[in-house]
């Protein structure tokens, strides 16, 4: 007996003999003057994108629409430049930039939350449709992400860290107050069992990201920035439990020890990475492992940050990292290591995210590859993957949310375009 042909065959033949609107169901349409495919830099004139239930179905040339599909509601971007939504690596939306050093004291994770609403939108706003959220007290940016997926607020897609994993007098513990109030942050693990068990209550309040810091930090009182934080066996511990869970590793690292031994634990990625070298370079070309450098904040905290609060201590740090940063990101470059889009936004104003791509292009990027880590290569560090495996973000095909920017230009040819982006879509729905 003949075996029955399948159903997706079946399915297939009808859709070729009943035409290509029935092959393909949308319910919007997005038409684009040009699309860039950010995989082969390629622009890519009169697109159109069918959008189903906040998903892109299709990608096609327009004049290839039937009389069905150009009857879908249709936003009209004829005029404008299409490109993904972008991604940030490296927010804290639920940090206010104004309230830095000792001002921090006073925000309750509560007060944060409420100031995240504020932070979301701009952000979203800005261009940014969705954001790595790398610590927050109180786990006020899993309430934070909840309220945006449930829509009771406007905001990016997040994935969140919860609280940063941290040893006792590390960054991101409190070491603002004297030892008389026996002050310590959630997130403080001193042993490989203290750090699997940190991972385990942030995962079960909600993280899906950790975070943790292997060296010291700039706004931190009390650490060296070049020391390192947690031993090869604790950070090895935290890497094998979030991964256990199906969880990402971020490693806040300034200094090289800290970074060598992230790496080496397998963390996905490094975070700041001041103080790299060749070694450092050749380690993370080895193992896949992302750079995420913030290059644009240091003109915050050197211009502003003394009326924010910073403390002259953190102010100092920064005159020897700011620097020497941009120096090794032109280094990572050239030596064609992944590299994704990560801002600090939260130590600086929210919603200016994308005055980063500027100071990337001056220090070796092409635009191509600076909006790359933003979108692409963003995408690929986060794997947020759909039922099919394909990335949900950072991509304009098939399968990804319908999230877009859109300018009036070419951003390949003047990357401050994206300074000021004039149009906003998530999931299809136009929120700018």
């Amino acid at each position: 007996m003949n075996a029955l042909p399948s159903i997706a065959t079946c399915v297939s033949a009808c859709a070729l003999l009943l035409g290509s609107s029935l092959a393909i169901a949308a319910d919007q349409l997005i038409l684009a003057g040009q699309l860039l495919d950010v995989r082969s830099g390629e622009l890519r004139a009169n697109q159109a994108i069918l959008v189903q239930e906040q998903r892109i179905e299709q990608v096609l040339p327009a004049r290839q629409l039937t009389s069905e599909q150009r009857a879908l509601p249709t936003l009209d971007l004829s005029n404008y430049t299409v490109l993904p939504g972008l991604l940030d690596m490296h927010v804290h939306l639920t940090s206010n930039p104004q309230q830095h050093g000792l001002r921090r004291l006073n925000a309750t994770p509560a007060r944060q939350a409420i100031f995240g609403v504020t932070a979301a939108e701009v952000t979203l706003q800005a261009g940014f449709t969705t954001v790595r959220n790398v610590g927050a007290s109180g786990f006020a940016d899993v309430d934070l992400r909840n309220a945006i997926d449930e829509g009771e607020i406007v905001g990016p897609r997040m994935r969140v860290a919860g609280h940063s994993i941290c040893i006792t007098g590390g960054h991101c513990d409190n070491n603002f107050l004297p030892h008389t109030y026996a002050a310590r942050s959630f997130g403080v693990a001193n042993s490989p069992d203290e750090v699997r068990t940190r991972v385990r209550q942030n995962m079960k309040y909600g993280a899906n990201l950790i975070k943790f810091t292997a060296t010291g930090g700039v706004l931190s009182r009390n650490t060296d920035v070049n020391a390192s934080q947690f031993s090869l066996a604790e950070m090895q511990a935290l890497v094998a439990e979030a991964h256990d869970r199906g969880a990402k590793v971020a490693a806040h690292a300034h200094g090289l020890h800290g970074m060598k031994r992230a790496i080496e634990a397998g963390v996905d990625s490094i975070e700041h990475a001041s103080f790299l070298n060749d070694e450092v370079l050749a380690m993370v070309a080895e193992r896949g492992t992302y750079l995420v450098m913030d290059i644009y904040v240091s003109d915050f905290i050197l211009g502003e940050g003394e009326a924010a609060g910073i403390l002259p201590e953190s102010l100092e740090k920064e005159r020897q990292v700011g620097q020497l940063q941009r120096e090794n990101f032109r280094r990572a470059v050239a030596a064609g290591v992944n590299m994704a889009y990560g801002t600090d936004a939260g130590v600086y104003t929210h919603g200016q995210n994308a005055r980063q791509f500027a100071y990337m292009v001056d220090w070796g990027m092409t635009p191509l590859q600076a909006i790359q880590s933003a979108t692409l290569h963003a995408a690929t560090l986060l794997d947020w993957r759909n039922e099919q495996g394909q990335l949900n973000v950072g991509l304009l095909e098939p399968g990804a949310y319908a999230d877009l920017v859109a300018v009036a230009g070419n951003p390949l040819q003047n990357i401050r375009l994206l300074e000021a982006i004039p149009v906003v879509v998530k999931g299809g729905q136009q929120v700018k």
